[in-house]
């Protein structure tokens, strides 16, 4: 993806949300309401060594919020430590971080 298509996906999510209780700034886009509890999910076994499990989380829709379940993911490598996502407040509401590897 290149920096004028992510320009343009924020623009574009900019619009499609901006009356919807949203706003953009510094290519975050913000929501004036934090986020439901978590979902309390069972964690299966591990599918295979090097697996970790990847908690859910809510996902922002434009108009509410939607659950997205919790994964199996694949360490990236050896040792890597799985940080998953979260929402973060600041004095321009309510934004979400993506989980990665570290």
């Amino acid at each position: 993806m290149t920096w004028k298509s992510i320009r343009l996906t924020v623009v574009v999510a900019a619009m499609l949300t901006g009356a919807a209780g949203c706003a953009t700034t510094r290519g975050r886009v913000y929501v004036r309401s934090g986020p439901p509890a978590a979902v309390v999910e069972r964690r299966p076994a591990a599918p295979g060594p090097g697996f970790v499990w990847a908690p859910g989380y809510y996902r922002w829709s434009g108009r509410n919020y939607s659950w997205v379940p919790g994964r199996s993911e694949s360490a990236a490598r050896a040792r890597a430590r799985w940080e998953p996502g979260r929402w973060v407040h600041d004095r321009h509401g309510w934004y979400f971080v993506e989980g990665r590897w570290r």
